[in-house]
């Protein structure tokens, strides 16, 4: 390994290889606040962005919204570090990997390397004596999606930036990425539909669906960060806009045809049936043409949610809308009847 221009080429190896990217502290329960404090976890750091509101779990425990189109949040972003704490974690980091038993000679070589360039290279003592005027800015990736290919695009080395200037690489921490994280973060209601006939319906009975308006409504997610320098904050809401149905055969009609089911006044989809509702047609619903036989047909049923956001200083615009939704089992059973 050698130097070349002032840089060290083994600083990425290191941060990609030997722990040193730091990694997304994802959220936790819903409906609670989730502090990713910042904190270290052996020689990774955490990252320092909050999260509250409605949001899922971290780990893939629940799935999350899907946006519409070929846009998807950030896989990995960059966020500041103050001088102290990137101080230690070089250090600790550099301690463990040349004392570790059966290290590599090249990976010992790498750490002490980007080492030296932040202490006594390029920077001096990790510009401790500065450390009121500015922070080291970091690649951070989302701990869920560490393995795709978008997260390992955050490959520069850290980086100093004075307090109040903006770091000049994309996916450095703003309000709109803070809000595209949390868009990631959006924890939905499952979208069972209720139906009737509930469970087993007829050959060419129209089924009457509806979604609950006390069930849909918008949920929030807030992510904030605040480090010394820098107090930013965004929350994304998603807001239910209409229910698609596919029956899970093409031997069915869906109620409207194109089987989009749009938001009432109120916030319900679709309606409840009622007595005296047999002859009428459903706003939203489906009718099967045959019977399921001994099985069942995979009804999706998938909300799509409309997604805008609000930030610091007055930012706010709108993200990709989302979809969410599952499966549920429907029998279809043949009506019999007897001519005499």
């Amino acid at each position: 390994m050698t130097r070349a221009g002032g840089t060290v080429s083994a600083a990425i190896l290191v941060l990609s290889v030997c722990t040193g990217v730091a990694q997304a502290k994802g959220p936790g329960a819903s409906e609670s606040e989730v502090d990713s404090s910042g904190g270290r976890s052996g020689t990774t750091l955490t990252s320092k962005i909050v999260f509250s509101g409605v949001t899922r779990g971290r780990g893939g425990g629940a799935e999350g919204v899907t946006p519409v189109g070929d846009w998807t949040p950030p896989a990995c972003w960059y966020e500041p570090r103050s001088a102290d704490d990137f101080a230690k974690y070089v250090e600790d980091m550099y301690t463990e990997t040349v004392n570790t038993p059966g290290q590599h000679s090249y990976a010992k070589a790498s750490v002490g390397m980007f080492r030296d360039e932040y202490k006594d290279g390029t920077y001096r003592n990790y510009n401790l004596d500065q450390k009121d005027k500015g922070n080291w800015w970091v690649s951070v990736r989302d701990e869920d999606r560490w393995m795709e290919p978008e997260a390992q695009l955050c490959d520069k080395q850290p980086f100093w930036v004075e307090n109040g200037a903006s770091p000049q690489v994309p996916n450095a921490v703003t309000p709109q990425v803070l809000a595209e994280l949390a868009y990631n973060r959006i924890q939905l209601p499952t979208t069972k539909v209720n139906l009737a006939p509930a469970g087993t319906t007829k050959v060419n009975l129209p089924t009457w669906a509806w979604l609950d308006k006390a069930r849909f409504k918008e949920v929030s997610v807030t992510a904030s960060l605040a480090v010394p320098g820098l107090n930013i904050q965004a929350t994304t809401t998603a807001k239910p806009v209409s229910l698609k149905l596919e029956p899970g055969t093409p031997d069915a009609e869906t109620y409207p045809g194109s089987g989009e089911c749009t938001i009432n006044a109120d916030g319900s989809i679709g309606a409840p049936y009622a007595a005296g509702k047999a002859d009428q047609t459903p706003p939203c619903g489906l009718k099967y043409l045959r019977s399921s036989g001994g099985g069942t047909f995979k009804l999706q049923a998938t909300v799509t949610w409309q997604i805008s956001w609000t930030g610091s200083g007055g930012a706010g615009g709108t993200l990709p809308d989302g979809t969410f939704g599952n499966a549920q089992d429907v029998r279809v059973q043949e009506i019999q009847s007897v001519n005499r």
